[in-house]
């Protein structure tokens, strides 16, 4: 794909790694939506900021009534309430879901028709190592990922037929505003970006961007014994 041609909308484009994906995008010289729910909040020189809340549909068609030209769709906004299964409050336990599953799927809904009306091209949905293994702490953010996993391989085969290819990027923590607390090893936003946009030009479907994702896929062979050997 040649994204000096394309038009990518970014979700959470304001901060973090979406701002970095932006960066990289714009640097390719493709033409970049910056979607955030509060779009001034948006100071990337030569993106165009949109208002975007993906958990409200009202919000996401007016951002498709308001372009029109989309030609590749990155979902990468995101939430982490840290809540876990058994003891958090539900509505944090909704969050994850509504935000990584119902979000993404929301925006998708609205997005794909543009993108095989504009010719076809791509869908990014930024996953997570957590897409493949879970651990009780943030218990929510990791069944959430998994679902939009699952999401994700459902749409790719739905929308293969109308010119969209649908990737996955698979990322363990990032040195970013939202895992500031965890103490682990991070790999840098921007070099993940570069590895992300790579992966959409190359027309990947699956991108493993760092050694922690692709410990945790390998490890899904092996069942619940590789996944979590501290069971008894």
């Amino acid at each position: 794909m040649d994204l000096s041609t394309s038009t990518v909308l970014v979700t959470g484009a304001n901060r973090g790694f979406g701002r970095a994906l932006a960066a990289e995008l714009l640097s390719r010289g493709a033409t970049v939506y910056a979607g955030a729910r509060n779009p001034d909040q948006v100071d990337l020189p030569g993106a165009k900021p949109i208002a975007l809340d993906i958990t409200d549909p009202a919000s996401v068609a007016a951002a498709a009534e308001a372009t029109g030209d989309v030609t590749v769709l990155v979902n990468n906004a995101g939430s982490s309430t840290g809540a876990d299964l058994l003891t958090a409050d539900l509505n944090a336990v909704r969050l994850e879901m509504d935000t990584h599953y119902f979000g993404t799927l929301s925006v998708t809904r609205a997005f794909a028709p543009q993108i095989t009306a504009n010719g076809g091209g791509a869908i990014l949905n930024v996953l997570s190592g957590l897409s493949w293994v879970s651990f009780p702490d943030f218990g929510a953010y990791c069944a959430a990922k998994s679902a939009e996993w699952s999401l994700t391989n459902a749409l790719r085969l739905q929308l293969a037929d109308q010119g969209i290819r649908v990737a996955g990027l698979h990322v363990g923590y990032m040195d970013t505003d939202m895992v500031r607390a965890v103490d682990a090893p991070k790999s840098d936003p921007t070099d993940i970006a570069r590895i992300a946009v790579d992966g959409i030009a190359a027309g990947a479907y699956e991108i493993v961007a760092d050694e922690a994702s692709r410990q945790a896929q390998a490890a899904l062979a092996g069942g619940v014994s590789a996944l979590y050997p501290q069971l008894p």
